[in-house]
């Protein structure tokens, strides 16, 4: 139901205890949802707590090898099996959905590079809505004090599109990504679980999205084996985000221009055309995000990165990674002013980083990046690196 088409909302001030003949789970679910609007949740489903039909799919894709070195998902797999892993006694889930989208993506010039939109503003999305959902829990509570809550932000072992689904949020798209007819994509998934019993939504059982195959079409590093079944270990949003290693080298120009995450399966798919804009300051783009300058981080030692990312989505790539991800798209675009940049990366402490920046000046097939490269091979010790400073002077 609407919150806005004849629902009451029940002030929490005004009940001391909770007494659920007077207040039934309709009037607890229609509270919720007109609360959970208040704190910024566009969207709001409220579902039972059942094992996910999903689980099977979550089996065929680990035993694909799909998660790359996202090992905690199979070290948990039991802990999908049903909602009581993350809460003793659930029984109702409410499904939560709080938009991201600010202003259009500037197109970055050479030197500088993309970064997934939900990552430009000033937080972590999970701290801002860690913050609201023990708000609506503490508000919860006040109508129902002995109510058990937990509320989650994509890091426990929950099925969070399945259970989306469930409670009428919208549908899993071809890019597996949840969409929804009002809100296309561009929103974060939440959830607060409780051991009440709530009203339900029935859930979407229709996919909108027909012949369409755009996000499919357009994946630069061709990451989906079939329509909705994501290779992650070829993703963009993977590989410069949750890979620790070297990106594989037949993956590196499909990385482009993007430094952290990638938008490409959301931007070309025609539900997210037409999108509302966040009401989060929070989340509207950084000066210095949207695009990001290469040659700077490069400048920045590790003291200097946390202080400058600790706090917003991009420190998960820590400054190794975020490194590896500027060389190789310097590499792509072939960048000459990089030079300096590059040679600096040549002689970082981390290894992951000197071999991208190898890489990338075996890009740029000059003769001035292969002097640079000739004289740290003579440095070298990391067996790594040197492979890679061999096969970047092979390029010319």
């Amino acid at each position: 139901m609407s919150p806005d088409k004849g629902t009451k909302s029940l002030s929490p001030h005004a009940i001391p205890h909770y007494n659920q003949a007077m207040h039934p789970p309709a009037d607890l679910s229609d509270h919720l949802k007109h609360r959970a609007a208040e704190l910024g949740f566009q969207l709001c489903g409220i579902c039972p707590a059942v094992t996910p039909g999903g689980l099977s799919h979550l089996d065929d894709w680990l035993e694909a090898g799909y998660a790359g070195q996202m090992h905690y998902i199979a070290d948990r797999r039991h802990a999908y099996e049903h909602p009581r892993h993350v809460l003793d006694g659930v029984r109702s889930i409410v499904m939560l959905a709080m938009p991201y989208s600010t202003v259009p993506p500037r197109q970055p010039q050479s030197g500088s590079a993309s970064v997934s939109r939900y990552a430009w503003g000033t937080v972590d999305y999970h701290d801002l809505i860690r913050d609201r959902l023990h708000q609506l829990a503490d508000d919860f509570r006040k109508l129902v004090p002995e109510a058990k809550t937990r509320g989650v932000v994509d890091t426990a072992p929950f099925l969070e599109r399945e259970f989306a689904q469930l409670a009428g949020l919208g549908w899993v798209g071809k890019n597996t990504l949840l969409l929804s007819k009002h809100a296309g994509s561009y929103f974060f998934l939440a959830a607060l679980l409780t051991d009440q019993t709530l009203a339900y939504d029935d859930p979407h059982m229709n996919n909108h999205c027909g012949t369409c195959t755009a996000c499919l079409d357009a994946c630069p590093t061709d990451a989906f084996s079939k329509p909705y079944v994501l290779d992650a270990s070829r993703c963009i949003s993977y590989l410069t985000i949750e890979l620790q290693d070297t990106i594989p080298t037949e993956l590196r120009s499909g990385i482009g221009d993007w430094l952290f995450g990638c938008d490409v399966c959301q931007t070309v798919c025609p539900w997210n055309n037409e999108v509302p804009q966040t009401a989060e300051n929070d989340f509207f783009p950084q000066e210095k995000r949207n695009p990001v300058d290469l040659q700077s981080l490069f400048d920045l030692d590790e003291s200097q990165f946390r202080e400058q990312y600790r706090r917003t989505p991009l420190w998960r790539a820590h400054r190794r990674g975020l490194l590896r991800n500027a060389a190789i798209v310097l590499g792509n675009q072939q960048h000459q002013p990089a030079l300096p940049a590059l040679t600096k990366g040549l002689s970082d402490d981390e290894p992951l980083v000197r071999g991208a920046c190898a890489w990338a000046l075996g890009q740029f097939a000059t003769p001035r990046a292969k002097e640079i490269l000739q004289a740290r091979q003579l440095q070298e010790d990391d067996p790594h690196v040197t492979q890679e400073i061999k096969a970047a002077l092979s390029e010319g």
